[in-house]
């Protein structure tokens, strides 16, 4: 895969994004300083490199697919008040995995699972 400065900034700004961007959140956040861009080169450059396993794209059912930067094995969840998708860290599934390798026979290549629910930010009330 080639890589043209659009591509390269936009891998860039995906990596360092702690939330996991929506196409648009991407388009928005890098258009002032690269007037050129269009929100088409981001959302064809943005499967492209999902496609090439250099991002990961996170199927929302009912909202915007985001992408993220870590492509090693981890979770999600999506938080029903603020929308954010954040990284759950858990390896209990990792033992799921390997226990169906063991017992089934089964290769699992990949785990696509998101968890739904309220984040720690949105249950705390705020001291404003």
């Amino acid at each position: 895969m080639k890589f043209s400065r659009q591509r390269e900034i936009i891998l860039r700004h995906v990596k360092n994004f702690p939330v996991h961007p929506t196409a648009d959140q991407v388009y928005t956040a890098l258009k002032k300083e690269n007037p050129n861009l269009s929100l088409g080169t981001v959302y064809r450059n943005l499967n492209q490199l999902s496609d090439a396993g250099m991002l990961k794209k996170i199927h929302i059912a009912d909202g915007s697919d985001r992408f993220d930067g870590r492509t090693d094995p981890h979770f999600h969840m999506i938080c029903e008040s603020c929308k954010k998708v954040l990284d759950i860290e858990t390896p209990e599934f990792e033992d799921i995995i390997s226990e169906i390798k063991q017992r089934d026979g089964h290769e699992i290549t990949d785990i696509t699972l998101n968890l739904r629910g309220i984040c720690r930010d949105c249950l705390m009330p705020s001291d404003t």
